[in-house]
């Protein structure tokens, strides 16, 4: 039987699985965990600053609304009895949210603004549990959370470039004219997968406004409200020409 397969749809399942048993593991009365995110300070890093970008893709794709359901549950609680052989999913825990919060997670996140240049080793987004009840949700997420250093990687290492081709730009023409279509995105066919595409694709266009890679326009389009990002032109490809 091949059924339909969407990664992370289920947000209990988004979790390593060494994680899946650490609410068992805190220390009693524990109400409140409070986490930030940042890029460290390290001595020898390449770039002093990095450009923050990706993270309201991910909170409304993957963590906004009823997000958590019945079928959810039963799902993960099948999945984990048979990845570890014994029973250690929270299906009570899980099963209180549903019913407490309607599927919605109690969880507060704050964030710098996207597109902002942050120097290394300051926080960038905090998370904490609004209800003192699953303080153990606030780590839960982690995982899908810290795969922001792709769009941030992307988004700081564009930048980068764009700094270079502004100063041999204004050195041999004296101008900054056109500057935004300079790196010109064909990434597309290059990354692991549509969502790489559309998160890489999308972090391009914090800096450029010129790109071949369709997922990426339509992730700002749909998750951050940019009408069109990005431009391309007609052009042509060895395969057309030899036919």
């Amino acid at each position: 039987h091949v059924g339909h397969f969407t990664v992370n749809a289920n947000i209990t399942l988004s979790r390593q699985s060494f994680g899946i048993t650490h609410y068992k593991q805190y220390p009693p009365n524990i109400s409140k965990i409070y986490s930030y995110f940042e890029c460290r300070r390290k001595k020898g890093s390449q770039f002093n600053e990095v450009v923050f970008f990706g993270l309201q893709y991910l909170l409304k794709k993957y963590l906004t609304g009823p997000v958590v359901t019945e079928e959810k549950i039963q799902e993960a609680k099948l999945f984990y009895q048979m990845h570890f052989k014994q029973v250690v999913f929270d299906e009570e825990g899980w099963r209180k949210v549903l019913e407490k919060h309607d599927g919605r997670l109690p969880i507060r996140i704050k964030a710098v603004a996207e597109g902002r240049i942050i120097p290394r080793g300051n926080v960038l987004f905090t998370v904490e549990n609004t209800d003192p009840n699953f303080y153990w949700l606030t780590n839960y997420i982690e995982t899908m959370l810290v795969q922001m250093w792709y769009p941030i990687t992307v988004a700081t290492i564009s930048r980068e470039f764009k700094k270079i081709l502004a100063k041999h730009l204004k050195a041999t023409t004296g101008s900054l004219e056109g500057l935004d279509l300079k790196l010109h995105d064909f990434g597309y066919r290059g990354v692991s997968s549509q969502e790489s595409a559309a998160l890489g694709g999308a972090a391009h266009l914090v800096n450029f406004c010129s790109t071949d890679t369709v997922a990426g326009l339509l992730m700002a389009q749909r998750y951050y409200g940019c009408p069109m990002a990005g431009f391309s032109i007609p052009a042509a490809e060895h395969r057309c020409i030899l036919f």
